[in-house]
C-alpha cells in the first residue's frame, strides 16, 4: 500500500487538511486498505468546507474506482464504481436515452459521493434525491464488505444514504436512470421581479427542472429578483459544448467587491429579455454551469470562501426573505445565490432535503461572513430548517444536532460499523455528530 503525504482542501478553499492519501486501482486493493487502515474514502473532493478532509489521518482516493460494471440499455439500470463522476455517468447514459435520476450542480460529485450526501438537483420538487434511486450498493468497512438494500437493510441503508461515508466506502452501487427525450435540453428563461414572484413562479412552474438565480445584492422593491430557469430533455441537434475556461490563479480581491458585483448582477439579470425566452442548450451545460469554468473557486482568492445553503418548510419563508435581506444589505454575496422548490423526498437520517425552500449563498471567506452566516444559522434553526453538511464550513454542533431529529439513530448504525471511530472525517468531529451533546 502506497501513501501519498499531502496538503488539500475542499472546493471552497477556506479549510485545510494535511495527511496521507492512498489511491487503489482495483476492489481487492481497496478492501485491503480498508481493512488495514480504516480510512474514509474521498471522491474529488467537490462538497465545500471539512466534509471531505481528513486532517492527519489518512484517507481513499477514490478517483480510480470509476468503472461501468453493468448495465441494462433497456430498463435503464447501472452498476457502477463509486469513484465514477456524475458527469461522466451522463456521457455514456445520455446518447442512449438516459440520465442519471438526480444531478447537483457540478458533473465532478462522483457517485459514491452523491450517495454520502444524498444530493438533490433541480427536479428535487418531483424526482427526490439521489439516494432514493439506488437500488443496491456495496460498503467496504473496518468491519468487512456488506451489501445494503433499501428494503433488505433498511436502517444501515438510511444510515448510508446522506450519511457522509461513516458506514463506509461505498463501492459500487446500482442506480435506477431516468429517461431522457434526448440529449439536449431545452431551457426557458424568464425575468422575476421580486421576492414574492419567484416564490410563486417556482410554485407554478410544472417543469420538470427548475432553478432560480437571484440577485442577492438587490435590496427594497427588487429584493429577490432574478432568473427563473425551466428546463425539459429534448431530441434534436446536439449544440456544440462551450469549450471550458480555466482560471489560472488566484483572482485578486477587488474583483468580488461589492460594487463589481452589483453591477454584474445587474447586467447579468438583464441578459434575458423582458419578455423571456427559450434556448437550446447541451446537457452539461445546463445541469453542471460552472464546470465551464475550471477551478473557478480560485476566484475567490486564497483565502477561499464560504457557501451557506439552508432549507425552510414552506410556512417559513418569511424567515428565508429575512435571511436574503440581510445578505443583501451586508454586501457580501457573490453573484452565486440560488432559490429552489424542494418536495419532501429524502433517502437518509441525515440527508438535508426537505419540502421547502432552499437558497444558497457564496461569500468570501471573511470575518464579517462568518458573523453573518452564524446568524443566518440561528435564524434557520428559529423556523425549522437545516443547513446542507455538504456545503457547510462554519455550522456549530448544538445546531446542527437539532436540525437532524434523526441524528441518533444515525449515530447507532454508524457506531455498529466503525466503533473505533476511523471513517469519522473533519466534518463528523467539528461537529460531533457521533456524540451526544
Amino acid at each position: 500500500m502506497r501513501l501519498k503525504s499531502m496538503d488539500y482542501t475542499g472546493w471552497g478553499r477556506a479549510l485545510r487538511a494535511k495527511g496521507e492519501m492512498t489511491r487503489p486501482e482495483r476492489r481487492a486493493h481497496l478492501e485491503r486498505i480498508a481493512a488495514e487502515t480504516g480510512a474514509p474514502a474521498l471522491g474529488n473532493r467537490r462538497s465545500y468546507g471539512d466534509a471531505c478532509l481528513v486532517n492527519g489521518r489518512a484517507a481513499i482516493d477514490m478517483s480510480r474506482l470509476d468503472r461501468v460494471l453493468s448495465f441494462d440499455a433497456e430498463a435503464g439500470i447501472i452498476t457502477i464504481e463509486g469513484g465514477l463522476s456524475l458527469g461522466t455517468l451522463t456521457e455514456i447514459v445520455a446518447p442512449l436515452g438516459w440520465l442519471p435520476p438526480v444531478m447537483p450542480g457540478t458533473g465532478y460529485a462522483t457517485a459514491g459521493g452523491a450517495m454520502a450526501m444524498d444530493v438533490h438537483g433541480k427536479n428535487h420538487h418531483g424526482a427526490g434525491s439521489f439516494g432514493q434511486h439506488v437500488r443496491h450498493a456495496t460498503l467496504v468497512a473496518p468491519s468487512g464488505v456488506r451489501e445494503i438494500t433499501p428494503d433488505g437493510t433498511e436502517r444501515l441503508f438510511k444510515a448510508t444514504a446522506g450519511g457522509l461515508g461513516q458506514t463506509g466506502v461505498i463501492a459500487d452501487l446500482t442506480l435506477q436512470l431516468t429517461r431522457a427525450k434526448g440529449d439536449i435540453v431545452t431551457v426557458t428563461e424568464r425575468r422575476i421581479a421580486n421576492w414574492d414572484d419567484h416564490l410563486a413562479a417556482l410554485d407554478q412552474s410544472e417543469a420538470t427542472y427548475s432553478v432560480g438565480w437571484i440577485d442577492a445584492t438587490a435590496t427594497g422593491t427588487h429584493l429577490g429578483r432574478g432568473i427563473l430557469e425551466e428546463a425539459e430533455t429534448a431530441a434534436g441537434l446536439v449544440p456544440k459544448p462551450a469549450r471550458a475556461k480555466g482560471v489560472p490563479a488566484d483572482a485578486p480581491a477587488f474583483l468580488l467587491s461589492a460594487p463589481v458585483v452589483r453591477s454584474f448582477n445587474a447586467l447579468y439579470w438583464r441578459r434575458v429579455p423582458a419578455s423571456g425566452r427559450t434556448v437550446v442548450k447541451p446537457i452539461r451545460d445546463f445541469f453542471f454551469p460552472l464546470d465551464k469554468i475550471r477551478d473557478w473557486n480560485r476566484l475567490y482568492g486564497k483565502r477561499g470562501f464560504h457557501q451557506f445553503q439552508c432549507v425552510v418548510p414552506p410556512g417559513s419563508v418569511d424567515a428565508l426573505r429575512t435571511m436574503l435581506e440581510w445578505v443583501a444589505r451586508a454586501g457580501l454575496a457573490s453573484p452565486l445565490a440560488v432559490l429552489k422548490r424542494m418536495g419532501p423526498g429524502r433517502a437518509g437520517y441525515m440527508s438535508f432535503p426537505m419540502e421547502g425552500y432552499t437558497l444558497a449563498v457564496d461569500m468570501p471567506n471573511t470575518k464579517s461572513a462568518e458573523r453573518l452566516i452564524a446568524a443566518l444559522e440561528t435564524e434557520t434553526l428559529d423556523a425549522g430548517g437545516r443547513i446542507y453538511l455538504a456545503k457547510d464550513s462554519l455550522a456549530t454542533a448544538a445546531a446542527v444536532h437539532t436540525m437532524y431529529p434523526e441524528r441518533a439513530s444515525w449515530a447507532e448504525e454508524v457506531d455498529a460499523v466503525d466503533p473505533e471511530g476511523r471513517l469519522a472525517t473533519d466534518l463528523v468531529r467539528r461537529l460531533r455528530l457521533r456524540e451526544t451533546l
